[in-house]
């Protein structure tokens, strides 16, 4: 007997999620019907970016992380300074490229070698430097900035926002107990009530923000249904999230979780389509393409509508073992699964007005 008989798809609770998130293959076919059902169009959405790590630096140090390099590595990315930085951005404006994705390490400044390097350049914090960085790619560029660099202050997130067309930051999981465990135990940022309160400030701000979870790092269903069931609960008060990523772990050479395992397609085609009948239809339910380069389009059929941010010049230096695929293969893959690929900004079209964009953008 099918396993959602009992399902309320009108008001999904957490029970009826983890029932989503458990079903058996009788079931799993039905659900991606229904997630896919919701679909407001027949566009798949993405958004062409250059990349750019202004340090490599992180206070964190999570298990699964292929990004952070230790400030002593002579390789590392300490901090790029203004002049790299708009060179790599000049380069991207001739791929046509709108959106200019900034990341770094969380909390970088903490650092030393971050810290000598910011007091040369004149900045005290990280926040300072970044506000600049966007403001020079506002006024010199036509790429609008989008910041992911973790855990800011209300005060910062106030900031950052005059020259950030939108931000965002990764929920990962709202459990507690991951702080104890491989992935996140030697990561204070990624605490969950942290997360939280970022993701919530940026709804008091009025920021147009992206979030989401990663699956397979040892989380349980349940703590799944948790953390969708977080970000809906932030995004009903506020309105301000644009888009959700479920994002799940890959093994990268010499991580800490190198042997552990990644969740399977099902386990992934589960999650999507929860996460696609969670949310209203106004909010993007993405998956990496790029970390699911040969399945990608079975999420297409869960109901999925957007590929995210695609670089035709950089490389995804979270994932430095997953390439992008390439803006063609993007379209023959929407094509072929019966979609038209349209290209987007930073920003959502609903967002796109004075509440979420500052005066800044406004010419």
């Amino acid at each position: 007997m099918s396993n959602l008989s009992n399902i309320d798809f009108e008001n999904l609770s957490r029970n009826d999620l983890i029932s989503i998130l458990e079903c058996k293959k009788e079931d799993i076919l039905k659900i991606m019907d229904l997630a896919n059902s919701k679909r407001e169009n027949t566009f798949v959405t993405y958004s062409k970016n250059v990349f750019i790590p202004i340090t490599k630096i992180c206070k964190n140090d999570c298990g699964y992380c292929a990004f952070k390099q230790s400030p002593d590595d002579p390789d590392a990315t300490i901090l790029l300074e203004k002049e790299e930085i708009l060179a790599t951005l000049k380069e991207a404006e001739k791929y046509g490229c709108k959106e200019a994705l900034f990341t770094m390490g969380e909390d970088a400044d903490e650092e030393p070698a971050v810290k000598i390097k910011l007091e040369k350049l004149g900045y005290e914090n990280m926040p300072d430097y970044i506000y600049d960085i966007c403001k020079m790619t506002v006024e010199e560029t036509d790429l609008l900035p989008h910041t992911n660099a973790g855990n800011f202050s209300y005060e910062d997130m106030k900031k950052l926002k005059e020259y950030n067309i939108s931000m965002g930051m990764m929920l990962e999981n709202s459990s507690e107990r991951l702080m104890n465990t491989i992935a996140h135990k030697k990561s204070p940022g990624k605490d969950p009530k942290i997360r939280l309160e970022t993701i919530e400030n940026a709804g008091k701000l009025n920021i147009a923000y992206t979030t989401g979870i990663l699956i397979g790092i040892g989380e349980t269903k349940e703590e799944i249904a948790d953390s969708l069931l977080k970000i809906k609960e932030l995004c009903d008060k506020y309105g301000h999230i644009q888009e959700v990523i479920i994002q799940n772990f890959t093994v990268s050479p010499g991580i800490e979780m190198e042997s552990h395992e990644e969740p399977s397609l099902l386990d992934m085609v589960r999650t999507v389509a929860a996460a696609q009948l969670l949310f209203d239809e106004d909010v993007s339910v993405q998956v990496p393409p790029n970390l699911n380069y040969e399945t990608s389009q079975i999420f297409l059929l869960c109901g999925t509508d957007d590929w995210g941010g695609v670089s035709p010049l950089s490389e995804d230096y979270v994932n430095p073992s997953s390439p992008w695929p390439t803006l063609e293969r993007l379209e023959k893959l929407t094509n072929d699964a019966g979609y038209q690929l349209k290209e987007r900004l930073a920003i959502y079209d609903k967002y796109i007005n004075e509440k979420y964009i500052e005066k800044s953008y406004i010419n």
